[in-house]
């Protein structure tokens, strides 16, 4: 038996990353969706009911993760436990499964690096980065949330992306004109204020942003940081919000070695017309996955996950068979 454990980011998407392997290879499933976004996992288990799966084969349960989630990664007789979520819960996954040693994959956080050279399609390149991070309300494990950028484009850049957050309008999703509804909670809102607060007393410059929306609701504006650097949280630790930290370089070096300054290692991008420098940086950035030119490209063939504290094991791909299976030698004298 396999227990998952999902969060609330993409709850329907995470549910349908987690069932297909592990049915695929012939797992019985009891999942947990995150408990601020059931209903999506109840309906699909509705929905599976309905097309005939056998009783038992999959369970939809819900509960709080330091009860429900807990309880599932400790439990004896679960051989499996998957888990989507933060790196900070990702390790109270692994302490809690080491009962019965079972088989732990995990994909957590990251504070993925997005790099601008000066010889890229700089129109294609600003666009990405801004979608890179206001995705989703940048609540996305890969979001490039280090923007960093070659010194003599570095003002363009960071005027295009502060550009683009400008635009954006921010409002509930029943206004047929909002482009970036709410955050999911008031403690994902106080959440991403704190970091906000701290680059202030940081220091940090705002170029766009750097406030609550409101008074009701969980808005926060889309905002560009500059100024800021290693030591500081909102370049060291996972905001997930819609909060971009544009850092200047001079050289391939510099950047090589800033962009895996950093405990995790989910994914990152390279932007540039050089695709020989694109591929040298790729294979030195300690990431699960690089994109070059473009950002947030999936693909079921495509295997993701993270380096370091970004996770173990792999979604999609052929590698995530290897989650869900054991091997056997069998010898037999005849």
């Amino acid at each position: 038996m396999v227990g998952q454990i999902i969060p609330w980011n993409f709850p329907l998407l995470m549910a349908a990353w987690k069932l297909g392997p592990a049915l695929a290879t012939g797992c019985t499933v009891v999942l947990k969706p995150a408990e601020q976004t059931p209903l999506s996992a109840l309906r699909l288990g509705e929905l599976i009911e309905e097309a005939g799966f056998p009783p038992g084969v999959v369970n939809i349960v819900t509960g709080y993760g330091e009860t429900a989630g807990a309880a599932l990664a400790a439990h004896w007789d679960v051989d499996k436990v998957a888990f989507t979520g933060s790196t900070e819960v990702g390790k109270l996954i692994v302490q809690a499964a080491a009962g019965n040693l079972k088989k732990v994959s995990l994909e957590l956080g990251g504070k993925s690096p997005n790099i601008v050279f000066a010889d890229a399609d700089l129109e294609s390149a600003i666009s990405g980065a801004a979608n890179a991070i206001f995705f989703n309300h940048g609540q996305c494990c890969c979001a490039g949330s280090r923007l960093y950028v070659q010194k003599r484009i570095f003002d363009e850049v960071v005027e295009g992306v502060t550009k683009h957050a400008k635009s954006i309008k921010v409002a509930e999703g029943f206004n047929p004109e909002s482009q970036m509804g709410p955050l999911v909670s008031e403690e994902q809102l106080t959440r991403v204020l704190g970091f906000l607060e701290s680059g202030k007393a940081d220091g940090v410059k705002t170029m766009v942003g750097g406030n609550r929306v409101g008074d009701r609701g969980y808005f926060v504006e889309p905002t560009v940081l500059t100024g800021a650097r290693p030591g500081m949280k909102v370049v060291d630790e996972e905001i997930f919000g819609p909060v971009v930290c544009a850092i200047p370089f001079d050289e391939l070096d510099e950047v090589a070695t800033a962009m895996n300054q950093t405990a995790y290692g989910l994914a990152g991008a390279i932007w540039t017309k050089d695709v020989g420098k694109a591929h040298r940086l790729a294979r030195a950035m300690k990431a699960g996955t690089v994109w070059i030119n473009c950002y947030n490209i999936f693909d079921a063939t495509l295997p993701f996950g993270g380096y370091k504290q970004s996770g173990w094991g792999r979604e999609m791909g052929k590698e995530v068979v290897e989650l869900y299976t054991e091997v056997k030698s069998v010898c037999v004298k005849v």
